[in-house]
């Protein structure tokens, strides 16, 4: 279904380009405004998002989904609401709203490279609901820990990329990206805007000069063949891949590919034909006007893959030099299952509709689901109606977690018991913050299970946990979501 981000009146757009800072760091309003102001933007696609039930323990007390550790939904809203745009509904995917941010959850001890936590509090926007804050995290990696990268930028440089914000930005963040890369990494440049070139065969990093010369050159122009490129992509992967290394191919477009192999589901089954290959697929979204988040989601989802969306210089140094650590995979195929006890009458599994899975899935190595990188954390979020047994101390669920340290490897089980907390005890700071981020989505959303949620109360839960530098936060993300919330505010 294709939906489109809405415009407001002129002066919503200057009360919005007031207050810029977003992404961690002060931007001007001219990061973001376009030099002159568009209607609507019809080209835009999103996949329509059917919000999951209450279901009743009674009839089905298990719960099962992949994880999803991507955060473009939450770069996409951002640059609308900047931009003095309603996002569309369909945009808006909880789930990326919580994992763009990373929580302060414990690491992984022993052999595990996953750790897992829970925590249950009170629903603020359903009075006698409850919350259920699922935690993971991948374990962190040292710079001499990360394993040698064999990584290919797969670029489109067609016609539908040229701008500041696409095809000049995307050239600036890999430039930065190799300059923290290893002298031992390796860099492929594919690209695809008139045809498909190899423009750089696999460098190592060692010899950055020739790599960044190979950046610097590009331009765009023509029409997009995005299937042969990735075809290419994937050959070349497979022909310089190394052995315990960081296979990945980093794809880089705004999804419009018009020549040869281009449905999306065409695409998806080319990326699952290399699944058992080693090698991850990162993709990287830029533009407005012709984004075709659909397609890119969906080849991410089914390619061992991530999904980021690029609206900023900022943005782009988060993920390619701070976060860089998160494109060493740490979990692959990660699932979840919860099994609820008679404590709970019903539950609803907020975003991840996609990522729902079969029960019978679980266990089942060959089913491909999502993947953790180095450091990352992932939370989920289910919203319970209590049943007349729930008690401080009652068992609610057990969250069962299992994840491959490899591709291709065999599952590893992980296993704790969730119990309902004392009666007077406080919420820890990152369930209140998960719980400002779900009633901001849902908020955004419109959805019908919002309740009481608003954008002040998004604000009044997301603020204590708002502190400039600390652990988590050293980019001071969370204190521009809150004048991310207040821009909003302005705009309704």
């Amino acid at each position: 279904m294709k939906t489109i981000c809405k415009l407001f009146s002129l002066s919503a757009l200057l009360v919005a380009a007031l207050s810029c800072n977003i992404g961690g760091y002060y931007m001007s309003p001219d990061a973001y405004l376009p030099e002159e102001i568009e209607p609507q933007m019809p080209g835009d696609s999103f996949d329509e998002i059917k919000e999951n039930e209450f279901v009743k323990v009674a009839d089905q007390p298990v719960s099962t989904f992949s994880i999803d550790a991507d955060g473009a939904s939450y770069a996409y809203v951002r640059r609308c609401l900047i931009n003095g745009y309603s996002p569309s509904r369909d945009a808006v995917r909880i789930e990326e709203f919580l994992n763009y941010f990373t929580f302060d959850y414990p690491d992984p001890s022993g052999n595990e490279t996953v750790a897992i936590n829970a925590e249950i509090g009170d629903c603020p926007w359903a009075e006698g609901h409850k919350l259920l804050r699922l935690g993971l995290k991948g374990k962190s990696l040292k710079e001499n820990e990360m394993p040698d990268a064999n990584f290919i930028f797969l670029i489109d440089n067609s016609g539908s990329m040229s701008g500041s914000d696409r095809i000049d930005l995307l050239k600036d963040g890999l430039c930065n990206m190799v300059d923290y890369m290893r002298p031992t990494d390796r860099v492929a440049i594919i690209t695809y805007g008139g045809g498909v070139r190899r423009v750089l065969e696999s460098t190592l990093v060692s010899d950055s000069k020739s790599i960044k010369a190979a950046i610097k050159k590009l331009t765009a122009s023509g029409f997009t063949p995005g299937g042969a490129a990735m075809k290419m992509a994937y050959d070349e992967a497979v022909e310089h891949y190394i052995k315990g290394g960081n296979n990945r191919i980093i794809m880089c477009t705004d999804g419009d590919f018009n020549v040869g192999v281009s449905s999306t589901d065409e695409l998806v089954e080319m990326v699952e034909n290399y699944l058992d290959k080693g090698i991850y697929l990162s993709v990287m979204g830029f533009g407005t006007g012709n984004y075709q988040d659909s397609r890119m989601e969906s080849i991410s989802n089914h390619g061992n893959g991530t999904y980021t969306y690029i609206d900023s210089e900022d943005e782009m140094m988060k993920v390619f030099v701070h976060e860089r650590s998160h494109f060493v995979s740490v979990a692959a195929d990660t699932k979840c299952q919860v099994r609820f006890t008679q404590a709970v009458d019903s539950y609803r599994l907020i975003g991840y509709e996609n990522r729902v899975m079969n029960n019978e899935d679980f266990e089942n190595d060959k089913k491909d689901a999502g993947e953790i990188g180095a450091g990352q954390t992932i939370t989920a979020v289910y919203e319970l109606v209590p049943a007349q047994e729930y008690a401080a101390g009652a068992a609610a669920a057990d969250f069962e977690v299992r994840y491959k340290l490899a591709l291709g490897g065999e599952s590893r089980p992980l296993l704790m018991s969730v119990k309902a907390p004392a009666v007077d005890a406080a919420p820890s700071g990152e369930f209140k913050f998960a719980a400002g981020l779900t009633a901001f989505g849902l908020t955004l959303r419109d959805s019908k299970h919002k309740g009481t949620a608003s954008l002040s109360m998004a604000r009044d839960l997301i603020t204590p946990s708002a502190t400039p530098g600390n652990g988590v936060d050293p980019l001071g993300l969370r204190p521009k979501l809150l004048e991310l919330i207040s821009t909003a505010e302005k705009l309704q």
